[in-house]
């Protein structure tokens, strides 16, 4: 794992150029001191739509912060107190791999907070933040970047490809019934602040069994037990754990119930299920889907795989909706390759385009029966070619080649394009319950 720390690393010159000349201010932030928080975190609540942050919930922001480089943008001649009218943040996560364990993970420059206020659109100032985190993150030796997006449509152009896509589940529970044997171990509720620690310990034993995760943090999972700084959503949050035979606990679900208006009956939010064992993920959704006076159920951030489907008596009554979450941007591209493991052995060539430079190149890829890759550089002529942000989409295991392929987004022959994509499948699904 890599082991930098990315408040180490300056702001990006060449960013700082480009935004001065349009007359900003680009720099890294002092979480340190207050008013800065204050504006980063108003200015941060702005860009998502959201309003003013209470006292408490910009401490808890600054909590998470700390750990954190924090860029701003401002105008240049703007006071000490005014609010940026740009903000992001990074920091590096590791992010498992396919290999199934601690050591399948990949050292990821983790990017949150990018916001522009609405009257400085059109000025150049998200091409300076995302470029400026990229030449960061590579100047640093970090061999990938990633986030989660709430726009689709911007970041392809800076080679993010969507690499983790998710599923929504939405449960009948009226409809549904129950198929699967009891576990074996047993249900408890537990309290806010143990919920919390356990949600964190899980998840990040839990983590490395699928590509993609990345590691959480405190004030994530203070918020998923319903312990936000006042937030009104977090007041009805209760928490489940399942222990096994032997008393350890295996999962844990955080869910808030509404009542449906005039029936007396329910609606259950999950907000976080973590599970280490199929009997734990089981005994869970059996709570939900078999809780007293719920009629639906509601999960967000799922696998694609998730087994609740087969769970139920009846799987009609179960609706997945699978969109894309997590985005990576590979940045080089040797030391990507070499980091995770493969499904089948192969050796191929293939051509990465990269606008940038990053990742640009052309590279023998040799895996062998164990799922260990080689890569070199080399001059022979590709057996695939592709650009970085499709080779980003693939790199996880989660979005067939032969599915870019088909969209034109992959060139070569067809035999190596599906060698190389039954290379890169993984199994279990990639998956990223977490925001970023």
């Amino acid at each position: 794992m890599n082991s930098v720390d990315a408040r180490t690393v300056p702001a990006d010159p060449e960013s700082a150029r480009r935004l001065r000349e349009q007359g900003f201010d680009y720099r890294v932030v002092d979480i340190a001191d207050y008013g800065s928080a204050v504006a980063f975190a108003q200015a941060a609540e702005r860009g998502f739509l959201g309003g003013a942050p209470s006292d408490a919930e910009i401490e808890r922001m600054r909590e998470t912060w700390e750990e954190r480089r924090n860029v701003g943008v401002y105008e240049a001649d703007a006071v000490a107190s005014a609010l940026p009218v740009g903000t992001v943040n990074s920091w590096v996560a590791s992010m498992s791999l396919p290999g199934g364990d601690a050591r399948s993970a990949i050292p990821m420059w983790a990017i949150s907070m990018v916001t522009v206020a609405a009257t400085h659109r059109r000025r150049g100032i998200a091409r300076g933040l995302l470029e400026g985190e990229l030449r960061a993150a590579a100047s640093a030796g970090v061999p990938v970047a990633g986030l989660t997006v709430t726009e689709a449509t911007i970041y392809g152009r800076y080679g993010f490809g969507p690499a983790v896509p998710v599923s929504r589940i939405a449960v009948d529970a009226r409809a549904s019934g129950w198929r699967a044997p009891q576990a074996p171990g047993r249900l408890e509720y537990v309290g806010l602040d143990e919920l919390a620690r356990e949600l964190g310990e899980l998840h990040e034993r839990a983590r490395f069994a699928r590509a993609g995760q990345i590691a959480g943090w405190r004030g994530r999972w203070l918020g998923q037990a319903g312990l936000g700084a006042g937030s009104k959503k977090d007041a009805s949050a209760r928490g489940v754990h399942y222990r096994d035979v032997d008393g350890v606990v295996r999962g844990a679900i955080a869910y808030t119930l509404k009542e449906l208006p005039g029936s007396f009956r329910n609606s259950m939010t999950i907000r976080q299920l973590v599970a280490e064992t199929d009997d734990a993920l089981s005994a869970l959704w059996g709570f939900a889907v078999n809780h007293d006076l719920v009629d639906r159920i509601e999960a967000d951030l799922r696998p694609v795989d998730d087994p609740v489907v087969r769970l139920v008596a009846n799987p009609h009554a179960v609706d997945v909706a699978v969109r894309d979450h997590g985005w990576l941007r590979i940045l080089d591209a040797p030391a990507a390759l070499r980091a995770r493991r493969y499904a089948a052995s192969l050796d191929t060539v293939i051509r990465v385009e990269d606008g940038y430079g990053f990742a640009d190149g052309t590279w023998r890829l040799s895996i062998d029966a164990a799922g260990a890759a080689e890569v070199e550089a080399t001059d022979a002529a590709p057996d695939v070619v592709l650009d970085v942000a499709t080779l980003s989409s693939a790199y996880a295991g989660g979005v067939p080649l032969t599915q870019l392929a088909a969209a034109g987004r992959v060139q070569g022959d067809a035999a190596a394009v599906t060698a190389l994509g039954r290379a890169l499948h993984a199994d279990p699904a990639p998956t990223l319950s977490i925001w970023y």
